[in-house]
């Protein structure tokens, strides 16, 4: 059992009459269920990304003994076997507060070996086409921010820097780049946003001293899980989608398992190809997300094991007429990240 579930035994035996606590009898069955352990955490941001995993015929029924589900602080939590591998699962809702809540709690309250989260995301790569399945090396979390005060420039101290609170090594992202006049023509003119410098997150390791921060902004995800998921490159996705007036719609090409080096996620649903462009030229990503970010660097704190699969669902911002019908193959590309997730748990019991 991984260090981070020590603290569950403290608050199994906090009062019921406490608030924040479990109820005696959600302790007891949690309990049980970890009697039955270790599982493979499956963390999913929306219903609609959950749904087909748990109708899929390689999901079964939690092995004799662990109930169906278990109703916590607002989270279900499904038991099943996927392959031969015993695993929870979880729907997180949507951006990084709930996802990072809920990660946590998971990982608080179970036996918990490793984490795969899959969903759908935007793409910021035009090489790669929509139902995709990125699998990234690395995550950032892009929304953490130092609003430079106007005015000041690259060459300018940020506030509380000195302090090494803030760093302006990740770069930073100038609206006056991107300033147009009435007749939508570059203009020269200064922008009263100026600009943002991208900050990596604070962490505290659990295995590391109380309150003593680190630092981190490219969180890799584990390396075997890493090198095990080559073995998904080849395999057969989806392309084609049933719409509403019963006709089907194919993309240009099969989709594929495409291993990436990064991805990123905010509280930001981007629908801009400008920011798009700005992402995948300053930071190189492919995959951008709302969820992600939030579940790896929970993850990185808490020692555990963690991949990520996201499906591409658009070209974030536009593009093509093919690229981005995220209306028309949202419900493709969540199939083939479940594909891809169901395959890959396999592999970890092969």
């Amino acid at each position: 059992m991984l260090r981070h579930r020590l603290p569950l035994l403290i608050l199994l035996a906090v009062s019921c009459s406490v608030r924040a606590a479990v109820q005696e009898s959600t302790a007891r069955s949690i309990r049980m269920v970890n009697r039955r352990g270790p599982f493979l955490g499956v963390v999913v941001p929306n219903t609609f990304e959950m749904e087909p995993l748990l109708r899929s015929p390689s999901f079964s029924s939690p092995a004799k003994g662990l109930p169906p589900y278990l109703d916590v602080a607002g989270r279900r939590f499904r038991f099943g076997i996927i392959g031969e591998q015993k695993v929870v699962i979880v729907m997180t809702g949507l951006g990084m507060l709930n996802s990072g809540v809920t990660t946590q709690l998971l990982l608080t309250l179970f036996d918990v070996e490793g984490i795969v989260h899959y969903g759908i995301a935007g793409n910021a790569d035009p090489d790669l086409q929509i139902g995709d399945v990125a699998v990234p090396r690395y995550w950032a979390h892009t929304g953490l921010w130092n609003w430079q005060r106007y005015g000041d420039g690259p060459e300018d101290e940020l506030a509380l820097e000195s302090n090494g609170d803030y760093t302006r090594k990740l770069g930073s992202l100038n609206f006056t780049d991107y300033s147009v006049d009435k007749n939508g023509h570059q203009s020269a003119a200064g922008n009263l946003l100026n600009g943002v410098w991208y900050q990596p997150e604070e962490v505290f390791p659990a295995n590391g001293t109380p309150e003593v921060r680190e630092h981190a902004f490219w969180v890799p995800v584990d390396g075997h899980y890493y090198e095990l998921s080559r073995k998904l490159e080849g395999l057969e996705l989806e392309g084609c989608v049933v719409v509403s007036n019963g006709t089907t719609t194919c993309l240009p090409r099969r989709p594929v398992v495409a291993m990436v080096e990064r991805g990123c996620s905010a509280s930001v649903f981007v629908d801009n190809a400008a920011y798009r462009e700005f992402l995948s030229s300053s930071f190189g990503v492919t995959a951008i997300d709302m969820e992600t970010a939030a579940v790896v660097l929970v993850a990185l704190q808490q020692g555990a094991p963690f991949i990520a699969v996201r499906a591409l669902s658009d070209l974030a911002g536009g593009g093509s007429a093919q690229s981005n019908e995220a209306g028309v193959f949202a419900s493709l590309a969540a199939q083939n990240a479940v594909t891809v997730a169901v395959e890959f748990i396999s592999l970890l019991k092969s």
